[in-house]
């Protein structure tokens, strides 16, 4: 019998229906420059300074949505909730999507290098989260936007394991991690290029996860308004890339995509 999970793939178009920037100014880029910060050689953005090269500043998207509303007409830019990524520290920089997600909402997402971890207060309200573990499905259409009250929000800030499947069991077990809540993402297949062997499909790249974590949220938080893509641009550099692997490699030749959906 088929796996009814193949009905919900869409391979062809898989960020048709998001609201994503036109990123053609990055293939306007065709030298790499120096990183404002550590001076090293980068093509777009530095992956570990997470900033862009001086051509893309402020170029790209900042990825923010109405957080507080209040008297006298002031409103507060931020995501909903903060990120937290701690990021194994044999993760090769380069391969990673922690850095997309640091560089497209630097106010609100934190990278940590594992062993290093904040000592989380266990009254806030904090979930973790493993891309590894987060199964699903492709999302539905997006839909209509809501500005989000901050005290509406189930959690305040989210942990995300950024690793291979491997690496990823000894961060997990860290007792500074094991004492929080953790949380499954179940409406998700992964679009990444990067192929890692005995994993399934719904295994997320750390960008994925982040972008799944919210759009969820919105929807468990405001039933009354549908979801409007503020989020999307979370994918700005993903959906750049995954054009470009795709440029040069047949999707069905590419490993990753061969993973079973189980």
């Amino acid at each position: 019998m088929m796996n009814p999970k193949h009905n919900l793939l869409n391979d062809d178009e898989p960020f048709k229906n998001l609201k994503i920037d036109d990123w053609a100014i990055l293939n306007d880029i065709d030298q790499r420059s120096l990183c404002p910060v550590c001076k090293k050689s980068r093509k777009y953005f530095c992956y570990t300074c997470y900033v862009p090269v001086n051509e893309l500043r402020g170029r790209i998207p900042n990825v923010k949505v109405v957080i507080h509303c209040v008297i006298g007409y002031l409103f507060y830019f931020q995501l909903p909730i903060k990120i937290d990524i701690i990021k194994h520290c044999r993760e090769i920089d380069g391969k990673s999507t922690a850095a997309h997600v640091a560089l497209l909402a630097p106010d609100d997402v934190n990278v940590y290098i594992y062993p290093c971890i904040p000592d989380y207060d266990q009254s806030e309200r904090i979930k973790h989260l493993d891309p590894c573990m987060c199964r699903g499905t492709v999302m539905d259409e997006p839909s209509p936007k809501k500005v989000h009250m901050a005290q509406e929000m189930p959690i305040s800030r989210a942990v995300f394991i950024d690793s291979t499947w491997n690496q990823s069991r000894g961060i997990y077990k860290d007792q500074r991690l094991r004492a929080l809540p953790c949380v499954v993402l179940e409406s998700r297949v992964s679009q990444f290029w990067r192929h890692q062997k005995n994993s399934p499909r719904w295994y997320l790249a750390t960008v994925e996860a982040v972008h799944q974590l919210l759009v969820e949220l919105h929807a468990a938080t405001t039933k009354d308004e549908k979801y409007q893509g503020q989020y999307d641009n979370l994918l700005f550099l993903f959906h750049f890339m995954y054009s470009k692997i795709h440029d040069l490699y047949k999707h069905e030749d590419l490993q990753a995509y061969k993973r079973p959906l189980k």
